[in-house]
């Protein structure tokens, strides 16, 4: 297996990122890793820092994609970045998996443009997991501010097979996020979503509202991603603070630091739940092949666990199992648009309705319109 990471890219760029390149190597003996970035730093950086460039390939490339560029730089002004050149070694079969920890928006375009989607998937969306007792994957997380109640499905449905293949969760639970729970709830979006997802045939629970997540209220939390990407941001914000608040209340005094030393432990296993870097990053679900998210704050043990996470991917096949329900859904979708286009059809062309459309086109005086006239003659 070869992954390819892009180490020019992440606010921690290229030390933290081609460190956890070399830790992957090194816990992983068998899989083979290729960086792509700018060889002479990537080599500088190695120099600097002592670390063994030995079974690792380098793959060179010229710019970066910087995190304020927008989207389409990717395949337009930057084919030459590490983001742009790793993403056509994955297209091109160079590779069986990508991970980079930057810009969002131009990794999810050039995942999309250059790797393309699985066929039948109209969305690929962010799917990011919420590190609580009960881990829930959020999706989407921040990749369509806008989608419809079929992307809503196939959020859902490839959340379903992504939480039963990576977690073993049999028949994972999805809710959809609301402001409230009953069903007539929301925005048309989430009404509509509502009413499809109660009919996917997916293990679907209802509406969830956001204060419920934490709480085992589903395994799968669909939504817009301008919906998701605020509740992610808010969760990583919230998880700060409770860490901050928690070692400003055992500093206080000699009491609260005796007490500190005995649950330190405790209070470890606590920031670690709220950290990024034990998922590692957030796989593009609906992409064609496996392309990883990391988070751009990645240090090297997060780039370690998006590669793993990659493996994973891999591994288990998930893309085959997608490929085949977007083929089922693909041909249910078109066979209820021509059904309604039908059935709009028969309706226009009822007895009653035809009635009805020249009793509009007659005037006053009772003359019926919608029979040719004849033209009047010219002046």
């Amino acid at each position: 297996m070869r992954i390819l990471i892009d180490v020019m890219s992440g606010d921690n760029a290229p030390g933290e990122i081609l460190r956890g390149a070399v830790l992957s190597a090194e816990e992983y003996p068998t899989l083979e890793i290729a960086v792509v970035g700018n060889e002479e730093i990537i080599r500088e950086t190695a120099e600097d820092t002592g670390l063994s460039l030995q079974g690792i390939t380098v793959i060179p490339s010229q710019s970066v994609v910087e995190m304020e560029d927008k989207a389409l730089c990717v395949v337009r002004d930057k084919k030459d970045s590490s983001m742009s050149i790793g993403l056509h070694e994955l297209a091109a079969g160079n590779g069986d998996a990508f991970v980079s920890a930057g810009n969002t928006g131009a990794l999810l375009a050039g995942a999309t443009l250059l790797v393309r989607r699985i066929q039948g998937i109209s969305r690929a969306g962010i799917a990011t997991i919420l590190p609580f007792p009960n881990p829930v994957l959020l999706m989407d997380a921040g990749a369509n501010l806008e989608v419809t109640p079929e992307n809503l499905e196939q959020f859902a449905a490839m959340g379903t097979l992504y939480m039963g293949k990576i977690y073993g969760i049999h028949e994972p639970r999805v809710g959809q996020i609301n402001n409230g729970t009953e069903y007539n709830k929301g925005l048309p979006l989430q009404v509509e979503g509502y009413a499809r997802l109660s009919r996917s045939g997916l293990n679907f629970v209802g509406n969830v509202e956001a204060k419920m997540l934490p709480f085992d209220a589903c395994d799968i939390a669909v939504t817009d991603g301008f919906t998701g990407n605020i509740v992610l941001k808010l969760m990583e914000g919230m998880g700060k603070f409770f860490s901050a608040s928690l070692k400003e209340l055992f500093y206080t005094n000699t009491a609260t630091k005796l007490s500190a030393v005995m649950i330190k432990g405790k209070l470890r296993d606590f920031k670690k739940r709220f950290d990024a870097s034990e998922h590692g990053g957030a796989p593009l679900l609906g992409i064609s092949k496996p392309v990883i998210k990391a988070h751009g704050s990645s240090d090297a043990v997060a780039i370690k666990n998006a590669v793993h996470q990659a493996m994973s991917f891999v591994n288990t096949g998930i893309n085959y199992e997608i490929a085949e329900w977007a083929a089922e859904f693909d041909k249910k979708l078109r066979e209820e648009k021509a059904a309604a286009k039908a059935a709009e059809e028969a309706a226009a062309e009822t007895p009653a309705n035809q009635n009805e459309t020249r009793n509009a086109e007659k005037n006053e005086d009772g003359v019926n319109r919608s029979e040719k006239q004849p033209i009047p003659p010219v002046q």
